[in-house]
């Protein structure tokens, strides 16, 4: 079984929050490979499935961003899954909105939910989509940044953003990690390697 668990927080006050861009993610999956969340387990909201010939579970934790790791720690225990089992889905302060990034493993950047999966699974070797936000503004408080809701103008943005992870979770699934970095983050590195080259001249 592959899980996947998408951060945020629940009860409606939060709803469409930028922490909340884990469980939309997990939303629009579920929506387009027709699952519905219709288990409560783990502490959780959860559903699963088949996509590739691979088992899945998706898993939304309810016990607020600060406490997902406990969750996503009952969940694995209980399936007997490994750390390349799991696969977090969260947002990101530090890219833009409607970018992503893929990763095998790393620190949490500062985002709670995921200090809380690290801390309780002892490991943050494991796979990340790292779903951006966009940076905190300045005079902003960090808390109340991530719970803000998005501005209209970034509204096209965001929406970019949760399909480009949706799209990178079905190839996570389906062919492996290794093919959605090559999909998802080459273009980054190559924009990089350019601007290298440009400093050089």
């Amino acid at each position: 079984m592959i899980l996947i668990a998408g951060l945020g927080n629940p009860e409606k006050d939060y709803r469409n929050t930028r922490h909340n861009i884990g469980f939309e993610v997990l939303n629009k999956y579920a929506y387009d490979n027709n699952l519905n969340f219709n288990k409560a387990k783990f502490r959780s909201h959860i559903v699963e499935g088949h996509i590739g010939g691979k088992k899945i579970m998706l898993q939304k934790p309810q016990t607020y961003m600060n406490l997902s790791g406990e969750a996503v720690r009952d969940a694995m225990i209980f399936h007997k899954l490994e750390l390349e089992d799991l696969v977090v889905v969260y947002d990101d302060t530090a890219l833009d909105v409607g970018e992503i990034r893929i990763r095998k493993q790393g620190s949490a950047g500062g985002q709670n939910g995921m200090k809380n999966i690290i801390y309780h699974l002892e490991s943050d070797c494991f796979t990340r989509i790292r779903v951006g936000i966009g940076a905190k503004p300045s005079g902003y408080d960090m808390k109340d940044y991530v719970l803000s809701r998005f501005r209209q103008g970034e509204t096209k943005d965001m929406i970019e953003g949760i399909t480009k992870a949706t799209d990178a979770l079905d190839i996570i699934i389906r062919d492996g990690i290794d093919a959605a970095m090559n999909k998802f983050n080459k273009k980054k590195v190559v924009e990089k390697e350019e601007i290298t080259e440009e400093k050089h001249e």
